[in-house]
């Protein structure tokens, strides 16, 4: 399963980019790597983990802005065609790294 966050965050004022920029790391620090200008994706083992960061990603978002999240499985996200540019070789990018206790 993967939990995709798309994002549109203002960045007019200093407190505004300021807001996007903590935004943005705390997803980074949460394991999601960017696979497109404000979007960003992470593997999860299951759709209640999804759940689960959902509600760690409402803590630290900013207020304004709109923040979305998606959760699609492993083979609808490998389904997924580029029309232009390749796929990123990152083992960060793969639930092959995932290890289940």
């Amino acid at each position: 399963m993967r939990l995709m966050v798309m994002f549109d965050l203002p960045v007019e004022t200093s407190q505004q980019r300021r807001n996007y920029r903590k935004f943005r790391k705390n997803l980074i620090n949460e394991g999601f790597l960017m696979i497109q200008y404000s979007i960003y994706v992470r593997v999860c083992v299951s759709r209640q983990s999804a759940r689960f960061l959902e509600k760690r990603i409402a803590t630290f978002a900013p207020a304004d802005g709109v923040i979305q999240t998606m959760m699609v499985t492993e083979k609808q996200y490998n389904d997924m065609h580029f029309l232009a540019g390749e796929f990123k070789k990152d083992v960060r990018n793969t639930s092959d790294r995932t290890v289940i206790l």
